[in-house]
């Protein structure tokens, strides 16, 4: 019995926090996973940043009902579906992500939670688990399942090694050299092609 367990931002639909950056006109928020490896870190940077602005959940929400999944996503995801499980792991929030699972036909989605103020300015975060995209991988291989793998990001190895099989899918030059073993993609017919050789 197998699972497939994909990231979601740039694998499956653009930055959210790159795609704010930009309508927001604050470069500083384009750091994600793919630059720094502490989540914690990052998440602390962003936060105080839309502290400094005075900007909240509203703002960003606006940005993310702009957003559709990148060319393909849908099609490969619907395309998968009819062959295997598939979860989508990823360290986004339920009210950045869930907007964005309508657009993929509501896959199953496993993500953070934000907390937010009376005012809507984002106060903290909660993790579902720590390490979530390894321990639930784990998790999922305890309950009977075999796992396959694929994401861009720092935060995805662990997911990835851990995983039967798993691939690198449009990651950066600097990740795909620091791992040569893991087998790197960037389109979804050779993604796909793969995942059905290791299903």
């Amino acid at each position: 019995m197998n699972i497939v367990c994909l990231d979601m931002e740039g694998v499956l639909v653009p930055e959210i926090w790159i795609a704010f950056a930009e309508a927001s006109g604050i470069p500083e928020l384009k750091r994600t996973t793919r630059d720094e490896p502490d989540y914690d870190k990052l998440m602390q940077y962003r936060l105080e940043i839309l502290r400094e602005h005075g900007l909240g959940l509203k703002e960003i929400q606006a940005t993310i009902a702009k957003i559709d999944p990148l060319p393909g996503a849908r099609e490969f995801l619907d395309a998968l579906r009819r062959e295997t499980q598939v979860v989508i792991l990823s360290d986004t929030f339920t009210q950045f992500g869930m907007p964005l699972m309508e657009k993929l036909g509501y896959p199953t989605l496993f993500c953070n939670e934000l907390t937010v103020g009376p005012d809507g300015s984002i106060t903290g975060y909660k993790m579902r688990c720590e390490k979530s995209k390894y321990t639930t991988v784990r998790a999922l291989q305890s309950a009977g399942f075999e796992t396959i793998a694929a994401g861009d990001s720092h935060n995805d190895l662990g997911m990835i090694q851990a995983s039967k099989a798993g691939f690198l899918f449009r990651s950066t030059a600097a990740i795909k050299a620091e791992h040569p073993e893991l087998p790197a993609f960037e389109e979804f017919s050779d993604l796909l092609a793969a995942i059905r050789a290791a299903l």
